[in-house]
């Protein structure tokens, strides 16, 4: 099972997936934890046309084919089991440099990004939930600094992918200590 956790608030997704893994955890369910920061594509890449550009953010920022190629393909059917959980640090822009590990059968792997149901990995994902958060909402919890970038690139792409629309289960997060379930379970 791969369960993606999208949204337009990076603090939230990650939040989110955490408290799901965690239960998982407590549930004694094996659980495989990948965050999109760590799958961020070089510092020099992602500011090549400045850090405000939502097209860079939207289609260059987190690199979603070694994500998939190392996280969600070896989660999948037929996979290797064998995943790795990050590739670059955030904060310093370097490799990580962590081993792969190996999963045990029946492990759940939980990530949390923006950007999931594109084509390059919404098929990898059996479970997407979707945090449908207003842009009201968004002015307010998007950091000063990247609603730029954020904002447009999210819009953007809700409406060229319709997210929602393909998500097992649709959240409204306006506010993250009163989530309500729009569609799903």
């Amino acid at each position: 099972m791969r369960l993606g956790v999208e949204g337009p608030v990076a603090a939230d997704t990650e939040a989110l997936a955490d408290a799901v893994a965690a239960e998982l955890e407590h549930r004694a369910v094996p659980v495989a934890r990948a965050r999109g920061r760590e799958f961020l594509r070089a510092r020099s890449l992602r500011l090549e046309r400045g850090p405000a550009d939502p097209e860079t953010y939207a289609d260059g920022w987190y690199d979603l084919a070694a994500l998939r190629r190392e996280v969600l393909d070896p989660l999948g059917p037929g996979g290797s089991l064998r995943w790795l959980p990050g590739l670059r640090d955030p904060e310093t822009d370097r490799p990580l440099r962590r081993p792969p590990v190996d999963a045990a059968a029946g492990t759940v792997g939980v990530v949390d990004a923006p950007f999931l149901a594109r084509w390059e990995v919404a098929d990898a994902f059996d479970l997407l939930v979707h945090l449908d958060v207003s842009p009201a909402a968004q002015v307010r919890r998007v950091p000063d600094d990247e609603q730029p970038r954020v904002l447009p690139a999210w819009q953007q792409y809700l409406e060229w992918y319709d997210p929602a629309a393909s998500a097992a289960f649709v959240v409204r997060y306006d506010r993250p200590s009163h989530p309500a379930l729009i569609t799903g379970g």
